[in-house]
């Protein structure tokens, strides 16, 4: 798999210098020896993967075009941000039900300070827990219909430790192709058996379920509950049924769900009518709706100890933060006081989602709860569109390859309880008016494309 990912870093490189006119000629590749000038593979600026890197800031000297990542914002992430003193609309923020922000929320965090200070310094199972953790937890289990919670300090670490911890070479994992790179990465450190079936597609799930579980002792089915890259959602009782047949656990990963899914916010199981409980194992992140940071698993009692005392991205970090606990707790609170939140969420995205459509963009498999993308095609007209919407006054962030295949590069619409009408018209007529100047102009992006 190292080698596939270098060469195809490699052929990269060879299609980004032919569209700018350089030679491809080896200069220093995987295995070709010390390269020109005495460098060696220890140097790290001689990997063609940080090869791309130079090349794609050539390209944006070249286009004048800005690098959309890592841009530096002057303020709170919201409907609107400030970027180089200018402020901006933002669609790019995860901030779904307008919860960063609220005094009550911010309020928490401070009390949490001034009683517990910024770090427990320690993990809670060797230097103890705190009140604010313990709050936190219960509050989760409440929000997700559970026995129990339990909260790490990394969301991506979540996954990653859960399923390594769970799941071994024993056991079969079946998920979908475009799940999280978590929950992918949680995978691959546990050793199971992994397939992954085409996007949403039960019989696939079914068929790999029937052929394969019976050489394994654990199996477990993982989704999410609103999928980030496309803004659809999984069958949730299908997905029960299979389970159950197959005698698998099941995992749906809520990071984006939590606020956008259900008439209260509460995710994928109100969205669908459908008891929580039938669930195994609930994941969700504290970074999005609840305005914080880190992640938590909810579920049964038992399920619960067990990580707690087996997990490794528990056991040896430190706890939360308690102004983060405190926080993300308010914000549960407060969500579900305010259901106006949800709902407002919810008009927005389907505002979006058909002002969109109605111009003739592809927005794929959303339904309009939080998510919308629009698929540009390519990575550099992508970023071109990006950097357009900027010089308009609106922040939307592409999706480029390889976080999604070269084809389905996009950009990613994250809509909140708190932008308005105005601003929705305005960035999709944005849209729509820069996209066609861009594709029938980027003839030199679309080489570099490969198209």
């Amino acid at each position: 798999m190292t080698q596939q990912r270098s060469n195809a870093a490699q052929e990269t490189v060879d299609r980004v210098r032919l569209a700018l006119g350089q030679s491809t000629a080896p200069q220093g590749r995987p295995g070709s020896g010390p390269a020109p000038g005495g460098r060696r593979e220890f140097d790290f600026t001689t990997l063609p993967e940080y090869e791309i890197l130079k090349i794609w800031r050539a390209v944006g000297d070249i286009t004048k075009i800005g690098n959309p990542f890592y841009r530096l914002h002057d303020g709170r992430a919201g409907n609107t941000t400030s970027i180089d003193g200018r402020t901006v609309a933002n669609f790019s923020s995860y901030d779904y039900l307008g919860l960063n922000g609220p005094p009550d929320i911010a309020a928490a965090a401070k009390d949490a300070i001034d009683r517990f200070g910024t770090s427990v310094s320690a993990s809670r199972l060797s230097a103890g827990e705190r009140q604010v953790h313990r709050d936190l937890e219960a509050a989760l289990a409440r929000l997700s219909g559970t026995e129990d919670a339990i909260a790490f300090v990394s969301g991506h670490g979540t996954n990653v430790s859960v399923i390594g911890e769970l799941l071994g070479p024993e056991d079969l994992i079946v998920a979908d192709a475009v799940i999280h790179n978590s929950i992918v990465e949680g995978a691959k450190l546990s050793g199971a058996k992994r397939i992954l079936c085409p996007h949403n597609d039960l019989d696939a799930m079914e068929r790999a379920l029937r052929l394969n579980r019976a050489r394994y002792r654990r199996a477990l089915i993982v989704v999410e509950g609103l999928y980030g890259m496309d803004g659809d959602v999984p069958d949730l009782a299908g997905l029960i049924k299979l389970k159950r047949r197959y005698n698998a656990w099941l995992m749906v990963d809520e990071a984006h769900a939590t606020g956008a899914l259900g008439h209260t916010g509460r995710g994928i199981a109100e969205e669908q009518d459908v008891d929580p409980t039938e669930v195994e194992i609930w994941m969700g992140t504290l970074s999005k709706t609840l305005a914080a940071a880190g992640g938590y698993v909810a579920g049964s009692r038992a399920l619960i100890e067990l990580i707690k005392y087996t997990s490794p991205g528990f056991v040896f970090s430190v706890g939360l933060s308690p102004p983060v606990a405190a926080a993300a707790t308010a914000a549960v609170d407060v969500m579900m006081r305010e259901p106006w939140r949800a709902a407002a969420l919810r008009r927005n995205g389907l505002a979006l989602l058909t002002k969109a459509r109605a111009h003739g963009l592809d927005t794929g498999l959303s339904i309009g709860a939080s998510v919308v993308p629009v698929i540009v095609g390519n990575s550099p007209q992508t970023v071109m569109l990006s950097e357009r919407l900027l010089e308009r006054g609106f922040n939307v962030v592409p999706a480029v390859f390889p976080g999604v295949a070269e084809n389905q590069a996009r950009l990613r619409f994250f809509v909140t309880s708190e932008h308005t009408p105005e601003q929705i018209d305005a960035v999709i007529e944005a849209v729509a008016e820069e996209l066609p100047k861009i594709r029938s102009s980027s003839s030199f992006v679309s080489t570099i494309a490969g198209r």
